[in-house]
């Protein structure tokens, strides 16, 4: 029996990496997008979903089981990018990073997990990021809401593991997409006091993104874990360094490990 998976955020990047290669792999795929109608040429179907609308949420969900009468995979991969200094951001652009990249999550596994009780298993991949592991200067909202998305992927794990129901975190480091398009960045402030460690960090931010790994690397790995027979509770995907880093924080004393990442953005 193939299996139907639905993936957030898959009109572009890794979302439709991870589509394109599963729908190769025989699987049946579902992808979502705000505005679906844009992508033209889509190698899987695309339905409009938002994950912050809980009514397009469960729309979506009742169409998918009510064609194919199962769901047996979802990868939660929409999100949303934010820089700038904690300070300077506006509390308003916090809150919808937090809406989109954790409660929008919440809510469309609250829309899932109820079909995957009832076919007693299922695999929720929820794409958190490395950034989360560590408070990262001029990106801390975005590592926070991933940090925060991170711990309720573990909590949710041992909560539904009584229903067959695995939940894994997928948490990948710097890879090649518009992912900087989409980001909303707090104004470089003329008067700020952060305008010039800022400026700095912003142009290494998007360097970053540039030479990050390609999209596919990403989609191997989720095929992988799909199928495991018992998938990890967490997967770094990235360079050897990003894979690392979370190890190097909790080896190094916190004050040794502040100093090195001073180094690292030269603030």
């Amino acid at each position: 029996m193939r299996k139907v998976v639905l993936i957030t955020g898959a009109s572009s990047g890794i979302g439709k990496a991870i589509g394109e290669f599963l729908h190769k792999k025989g699987f049946t795929v579902y992808g979502t997008s705000r505005n679906p109608d844009k992508c033209k040429n889509s190698m899987f179907t695309l339905l409009s979903l938002d994950v912050n609308d809980v009514v397009s949420i469960d729309k979506t969900i009742q169409y998918i089981v009510k064609s194919e009468g199962q769901l047996d995979v979802l990868i939660n991969n929409a999100g949303k990018g934010i820089t700038g200094p904690l300070e300077d951001t506006p509390i308003i652009e916090m809150k919808k990073t937090f809406n989109t990249n954790f409660f929008g999550v919440m809510q469309v596994c609250n829309a899932v997990l109820p079909q995957m009780r009832k076919q007693k298993n299922g695999l929720i991949i929820n794409v958190t990021s490395i950034a989360g592991d560590m408070g990262l200067p001029y990106r801390g909202i975005y590592s926070a809401s991933k940090a925060a998305l991170s711990i309720y992927t573990e909590t949710l794990r041992l909560e539904t593991k009584q229903f067959n129901i695995d939940v894994v975190d997928v948490a990948p480091g710097d890879f090649a997409t518009n992912i900087a398009a989409g980001r909303y960045h707090t104004p470089l402030l003329e008067h700020s006091a952060y305008k010039k460690d800022y400026s700095k960090v912003f142009k290494q931010i998007d360097d970053e993104v540039d030479e990050g790994l390609q999209p596919i690397v990403m989609a191997k790995a989720v095929f992988k874990v799909i199928n495991a027979s018992k998938p990890n509770p967490k997967y770094r995907i990235g360079t050897f360094l990003q894979r690392i880093a979370y190890k190097i924080k909790f080896l190094l004393p916190d004050s040794l490990f502040e100093k090195v990442m001073i180094k690292q953005y030269d603030l």
